[in-house]
């Protein structure tokens, strides 16, 4: 595929086989990243492999998280719990992406951006190689916790989300609006 052909049919991956990734694949994808254009070279991005006790420990915290106030015992939550733990433990690779801080409210936009077209191209360079991901944020990402976990300091660095790496087990249209219906042409 070209890189037209890769953009255009590249899609968030939501459900993922547990099958491994090659040899070389993640390093690649973050070769790809931190080629990503950033004004000023300021390299605002910063990447957490995640390993598997991470992962765990971030699995069970994400369950906390979604089930405060609900009871366990009961089978609907049960299975809600089950779900969750397959989410966070099914794609063989998860990565935790964030962003120094800067005070300079300016350029941390700037930076921001960077760091979005580093996973951009992430997401891209994994496409090319059939592989595919998703970049999702929320609760989890944004919790004291998960900080912790990761070994991110709070003070540097802002945590702007988890991409999810694997092999899709699936893939669904991706429900984008047609061009004309977002461009506009000025004289």
């Amino acid at each position: 595929m070209n890189c037209h052909q890769v953009i255009i049919n590249r899609r968030t991956i939501h459900d993922y086989l547990t099958t491994p990734l090659p040899e070389g694949a993640l390093e690649r994808a973050l070769e790809a990243a931190i080629r990503a254009p950033n004004h000023k070279l300021t390299n605002p991005w910063r990447f957490t492999i995640m390993g598997p006790r991470t992962r765990h420990a971030i699995t069970e915290l994400a369950i906390t998280l979604k089930s405060q106030g609900k009871d366990p015992s009961e089978p609907r939550e049960q299975e809600r719990q089950k779900k969750i733990r397959t989410k966070f433990n099914n794609p063989p690779e998860m990565l935790a992406v964030s962003q120094v801080i800067t005070k300079d409210e300016f350029r941390r936009r700037e930076d921001y951006g960077a760091c979005a077209c580093a996973i951009q191209n992430i997401m891209l360079s994994l496409a090319c190689e059939g592989i595919g991901s998703k970049w999702s944020s929320g609760d989890i990402t944004n919790h004291a916790e998960t900080y912790e976990l990761l070994g991110v300091d709070p003070k540097l660095e802002e945590i702007i989300g988890f991409v999810w790496i694997g092999y899709p087990e699936s893939t669904t249209e991706s429900g984008r609006k047609p061009l004309s219906e977002v461009c506009r042409q000025t004289l």
